[in-house]
């Protein structure tokens, strides 16, 4: 499918600008398995959250379709989608009390009756209390309440189909972290297929069965995390995945050896182009300090306590790089150490594409 914004509607947009049409989504072609939680992951602006609506279909693409179980979107009654939805901004009236706001769906419905039952319910399986929370109106609840609220309302509805648009984004560190177990509570309980848009990939990792990584509009790689670590389809993904990133250093290929500034690294696979501008990339974790290997100078190490590890910001040539070591090994910076690249560990991209070789 494909979505066009003029420039004067899209985000940021300067005003005088015309009706320039830009590309929100680009020949975007995602399915979402039955029963499985699908993380959208990508960049602020590369169209996550419109692909999230044309999805829920409150916005028409200007070509493709989305379809439900074969079924074109159009083609069903709004209320009978069993579409529930959680906003960024959660999106909670804010003239109604919560229990309103939770029981809208059955107050539509002319069902009122209902809504306790429901409300005892959602409130067992999100292992939360919401009670308290009923006879109050959104502006005088908490980032953390409100989204307990909105997930409850989603509930609601019995969807068939669970969209989260950056649910946790709005919420502070320890506030994200114990939400995130009560969705994934949510998700065993329910067993209901979903798709979470973020641009946290902590976040991805832990509620995601896939990732679909998203660029300027397209779906650059979908797959595990594992799949997408392990395999980057381009410079984008690998260096997009990871924390802290893969080190991606500028040289060119000459036979069997990969020659950068300062730094030579062989046997790297056969095949290439002699003089072929390559990416060399090399996961953190993957470096490694040896007697006799490459010389590099340490600029600063970052201790991470809670992993038992250290950042380590090396200087190798003119290239810098970063190794993720034990935390007991002993390190001082403005020394010298001699690091390793083990050829398993080695990923070569072009550098003119971006494109993984091999």
């Amino acid at each position: 499918m494909t979505k066009y914004f003029s420039r004067q509607d899209s985000p940021g947009a300067s005003p005088g600008l015309g009706r320039e049409r830009v590309p929100a989504l680009v020949n975007v072609s995602l399915n979402v398995r039955d029963g499985e939680t699908l993380c959208v992951l990508g960049p602020s602006g590369c169209g996550k959250s419109t692909l999230l609506k044309v999805m829920a279909g409150l916005i028409e693409p200007d070509t493709g379709q989305v379809l439900f179980d074969q079924v074109s979107i159009n083609q069903i009654p709004l209320a009978e989608r069993g579409v529930g939805i959680v906003f960024q901004n959660y999106a909670l009236y804010p003239h109604m009390d919560a229990h309103d706001n939770i029981g809208f769906f059955d107050i539509l419905r002319k069902q009122p009756e209902k809504i306790p039952e429901r409300i005892e319910r959602i409130s067992t399986v999100m292992g939360v209390s919401i009670k308290h929370l009923l006879s109050r109106k959104p502006p005088t609840l908490s980032g953390g309440e409100r989204q307990r609220v909105a997930v409850a309302r989603c509930l609601a509805r019995d969807p068939r189909l669970f969209l989260f648009d950056e649910p946790l984004s709005n919420l502070d560190t320890v506030l994200r972290v114990k939400t995130r177990v009560e969705l994934k509570r949510l998700q065993r309980e329910y067993r209901v297929t979903a798709v979470y848009v973020t641009h946290d990939q902590i976040e991805a990792m832990a509620l995601a069965d896939r990732l679909a990584i998203m660029k300027d509009g397209t779906i650059v790689q979908v797959g595990t995390f594992q799949q997408l670590y392990e395999m980057p389809v381009n410079v984008f993904v690998a260096d997009f995945l990871g924390i802290p990133p893969m080190n991606l250093l500028e040289g060119r290929a000459y036979g069997d050896k990969w020659q950068g500034r300062g730094l030579a690294i062989r046997p790297i696979r056969p095949g290439l182009r002699e003089g072929q501008a390559v990416l060399l990339g090399i996961r953190p974790e993957d470096v490694t300090l040896v007697p006799d290997g490459v010389r590099a100078q340490i600029e600063l190490i970052e201790p991470i306590i809670t992993d038992q590890v250290q950042i380590v910001y090396l200087k190798i040539g003119e290239h810098s790089c970063l190794a993720r070591l034990p935390l007991d090994q002993p390190l001082e910076v403005g020394t010298s150490v001699e690091v390793h690249f083990p050829p398993e560990g080695l990923y070569l991209f072009d550098k003119k594409t971006g494109a993984r070789i091999g």
